[in-house]
């Protein structure tokens, strides 16, 4: 009998594992470049960036299937993973389960943060024209603040964390890095992702606050 028939997860978690990379990560990867256009100012941004993209043929589409179902079949299956699993930090100090654990707490905490920003920029954009037409002011505004800015930032380092782990994970469950030291290597590698994509996030942020908003570059 196969492991899939055996173990009903099985195809389930490959899955689950598999959307969590591609496209929900490689979105998250395009999302934080985008953001860091923001350094151009609000021309640049608003007209190269966001308008290049609502200009898009089936954009709704490609929201709805490319990035919205598979995000939240990665997010509902992976509460129902957490539900079913067990991490115990303190009892077991070892590095490989504290990252199961904050894996885990980073993505109940995502989809919080996912909830609120999605709401806040593209649903709210399409009951206000003003908020597309001018996201660079908007979101100018609201990082301005400084709850609104930590918020954000927390949030970038989170899902920045989540994907670089989450491949390291991958890697193993998939079965590229079967040995103990492979893993080691890989892991170093996947840390070195995650500080990149960090730094790109966070540049991202403080564009809105330091870039001109006529355009130029700050």
């Amino acid at each position: 009998m196969s492991a899939s028939i055996q173990h009903p997860h099985f195809l389930l978690r490959r899955l689950h594992s598999l959307l969590g990379l591609v496209p929900v990560g490689a979105f998250l990867v395009f999302h934080l470049w985008e953001n860091s256009q923001s350094r151009f100012g609000a021309t640049h941004y608003n007209q190269e960036v966001v308008g290049a993209l609502q200009g898009l043929n089936y954009l709704l589409l490609l929201e709805v299937f490319v990035i919205a179902l598979p995000l939240l079949f990665h997010a509902g299956y992976g509460l129902l993973i957490i539900r079913t699993g067990r991490a115990e930090p303190l009892r077991y100090g070892y590095v490989r389960n504290g990252l199961y654990w904050l894996q885990r707490v980073s993505g109940v905490a995502l989809i919080l943060f996912l909830l609120l920003h999605v709401g806040l920029t593209r649903i709210a954009g399409l009951f206000d024209p003003a908020i597309s037409a001018d996201l660079f002011g908007y979101m100018q505004q609201a990082l301005a603040q400084p709850p609104v800015f930590a918020l954000y930032l927390v949030g970038v380092l989170l899902a920045v964390f989540h994907l670089a782990n989450g491949l390291a994970t991958a890697a193993i469950v998939w079965g590229l890095t079967s040995s103990a030291e492979a893993q080691r290597r890989f892991g170093w590698v996947c840390a070195g992702l995650g500080l990149l994509l960090a730094a790109l996030g966070v540049h991202g942020l403080l564009g809105f606050l330091i870039a001109p908003t006529a355009g130029g570059v700050a």
